[in-house]
């Protein structure tokens, strides 16, 4: 388990005093600090602060219609910002059915009546339209109502995904909410061996590093393997580091990358409007990075020498083995795939080519392939490749997510076994809950098409395997956060909104358990029935955990909870059952990053503070075990101070004091106004 630091202990820093005192920063919270809003002057932002955020740009794709419906039931007309949005069509490009294709019509529509650059089906996935029309560009903030939006830190852009409301929040306003993630800093060193790819590192990092190391971590890659990676595989790396648990990953701006983008320049046919010789000149000249004393929550460092290829299943990114090891057991596969936003770039397509040329795709197995964008397709034809893996037998679907979210063509029936480049592996997401699916690179997948079983590509290609060798990784002793900059005093507090408490409190109720599902806080049977009252919301609130939690939990109380609190699907209502219970304030040592955002976005407060659950476990150790206890302590967040303080009984000792993230003023007035869609009304009606 990576140690981590300390956190939030530089909270009460002097705005006025800022200008003097160099206060060291990340990678991440420096992007955050050029496209944060509504700042106090002088202040500083750093992890665990809650800001609100204008993004360069804001992408959705086939959830556009949805958004819209958010959108115009805010009362918004006009999208503030038309040129801060993007749409694409990606996700159902096969379904050529009545119903779907008068959706893309009315996206289309849309986008054209509010003037937004927008892109057809065909064209291709939204990351990659990101990146090559240049929305994503190094050290922008770009958001998308998609968990894959952490692609974009592989060309040093800041991607994190957002909900549909947040979607809605910035088409009408401009902007929404982000609470600035711990930041974890993983070091790359030495170089990959031929034959392992990026795909390897982060499959590696995956299933070594699993339990919940960078889980709602914003993750930060240095060191000097990192230029040794092409920008493909930094794309490749970033984009996954979704199923690492992390909410961004972010790749350093070098000059690997802005040789890259002088490359695409002088490919492009005519001026582009995003990227062209200024922009690139000006990104170049930024030469931003994290400060040399920049304060990490974890830190990680691997030797890329000591990888081999590997794969992760089966049904779980959580489980990664050596590929020599699977082919030993001699896996049969019946499916394979080069497709989606991971891996499907040309220099993928090339890898598989290589793999494949001269050669047929075993019996019995169907091989499909689909560019991650059209221009990516014309590049691969340009150069044969794709030819090459059509000549081999394999069978080539739109440009397009399909099989990768389990729609359209191609998917796993009962009992096969499929191997894929995408980046999920979820038991039932391709096609049948009774199928096992395998995650790998595409030269894997070209590899195991040729024979018929998961297999190296040396075994095609009839070269030697690697040397196996045990991955080196060291997990990085961090300095206690005395010895870095010093604290200073603020000189001045962060208002307090009108109508918000400047001080929260109540007492502690320990429901002691990790991975708290939202079922288990909001029972499935309730959740599409738009008719539940509020009383009867708040009756069955963690009706699922505890049925005890109806009578021992009061309005005015505090509940604390384990790690990973809010884990599954994205109903609101596990956060809106809590309101209606009267829960005002969530404590855990981590939340799942959508029950985090649908709390705010409906009015209800949240704070990770581990080392009060790791207290209170401690507390209660030997004794009889209670889902849901009453404590006797008393929490109280003192918000101008960013501090929160627990004492054993409302005015007994002191049991510890945790400083936390500030509360801006603009996430306070979001709570006031009964969550975003509110402060999104009052915004536009003002």
């Amino acid at each position: 388990m990576l140690r981590p630091l300390e956190h939030g202990l530089i909270c009460q820093r002097s705005f006025a005093s800022a200008a003097e005192v160099k206060i060291p920063q990340t990678l991440t919270e420096k992007i955050i600090q050029k496209y944060a809003v509504g700042l106090p002057a002088g202040k500083i932002v750093r992890s665990r602060d809650y800001v609100s955020i204008q993004p360069a740009h804001c992408m959705s794709h086939d959830n556009s219609w949805p958004v819209a419906l958010k959108f115009f039931g805010l009362g918004a007309t006009k999208i503030k910002d038309n040129r801060q949005v993007v749409m694409t069509l990606d996700h159902d490009v096969q379904n050529k059915s009545e119903k779907n294709l008068e959706k893309y019509s009315k996206i289309e529509h849309f986008a054209a009546a509010q003037g937004v650059d927008f892109y057809p089906a065909g064209r291709g996935i939204g990351h990659q339209v990101m990146v090559e029309e240049g929305y994503a560009f190094p050290y922008k903030l770009a958001v998308a109502s998609d968990s894959h939006s952490n692609m974009y830190g592989g060309i040093g852009c800041l991607g994190t995904p957002i909900v549909r409301t947040d979607a809605a929040a910035i088409w009408a306003t401009g902007q929404t909410w982000w609470q600035i993630p711990p930041v974890a800093r993983v070091e790359l060193r030495g170089q990959l061996r031929p034959g392992v790819y990026g795909k390897d590192i982060i499959v590696a990092l995956c299933g070594y590093f699993k339990n919940d190391d960078v889980l709602n971590h914003a993750i930060e890659f240095t060191g000097p393997g990192v230029r040794t990676l092409s920008v493909d595989e930094r794309l490749t790396i970033a984009n996954m580091t979704t199923e690492w648990g992390a909410l961004s990953g972010l790749f350093p701006v070098d000059s690997v990358l802005i040789d890259w983008y002088k490359q695409r320049i002088a490919q492009l046919p005519q001026p582009h409007p995003r990227i062209n010789p200024t922009t690139v000149a000006e990104a170049e000249s930024l030469n931003m990075a994290a400060d040399q004393n920049a304060r990490y929550a974890k830190s990680l460092v691997i030797d890329l020498s000591t990888l081999e290829p590997h794969a992760s299943g089966p049904n779980s990114v959580k489980i990664s083995t050596p590929i020599r090891e699977l082919s030993a057991q001699n896996i049969a596969i019946n499916k394979a795939y080069l497709v989606s936003c991971t891996n499907s770039r040309l220099s993928d397509i090339e890898e598989a080519a290589k793999v494949i040329k001269g050669k047929k795709v075993a019996e019995g197995v169907e091989f499909y392939i689909a560019p991650a964008s059209s221009k990516v397709r014309e590049a691969a034809e340009a150069t044969g490749a794709w030819q090459t893996l059509v000549d081999a037998g394999a069978k080539v679907l739109p440009a397009g997510c399909g099989p990768c979210i389990g729609l359209g063509t191609g998917l796993l029936e009962d009992g096969e076994v499929g191997i894929s480049a995408t980046n999920r592996n979820f038991k039932g997401r391709m096609g049948s809950r009774d199928a096992l699916a395998y995650l790998a690179s595409p030269a894997v997948v070209a590899a195991s098409a040729v024979t018929g079983k998961i297999s190296d590509p040396a075994e095609v290609l009839d070269t030697p395997l690697l040397e196996h060798l045990d991955l080196k990784y060291s997990e990085v002793e961090l300095p206690e956060p005395a010895a870095e900059a010093p604290v200073v005093e603020a000189t001045e507090t962060p208002e307090v909104a009108e109508g918000f408490p400047s001080v929260i409190t109540g007492e502690l109720v320990f429901c002691d358990e990790d991975n708290v599902n939202t079922d288990g806080i909001y029972p499935g049977k309730y959740t599409y029935q738009d008719d539940v009252p509020k009383e009867k919301m708040a009756e069955v609130c963690m009706e699922n955990y505890d049925a005890e939690f109806r009578t021992k939990v009061h309005a005015g109380d505090i509940i604390v909870s384990g790690y990973n609190f809010g884990t599954g699907s994205s109903r609101e209502q596990a956060a809106t059952a809590m309101l209606a219970k009267g829960i005002q304030l969530v404590i855990a040592g981590s939340f799942g990053n959508i029950f985090s955002r649908n709390s705010i976005n409906n009015a209800l407060l949240t704070l990770e503070l581990p080392d009060l659950v790791s207290r209170l476990r401690e507390n209660y150790r030997d004794a009889p075990k209670e889902a849901t206890r009453r404590t006797g302590w008393f929490a109280t967040w003192d918000v101008p101070k960013s501090l929160v303080v627990i004492r054993d009984g409302k005015t007994g000792p002191v049991i510890m004091t945790q400083p936390v993230g500030e509360l801006g003023r603009n996430l306070q007035e979001i709570i006031v106004r009964g969550g975003l869609e509110g402060w999104v009304q009052h915004t536009i009606g003002a």
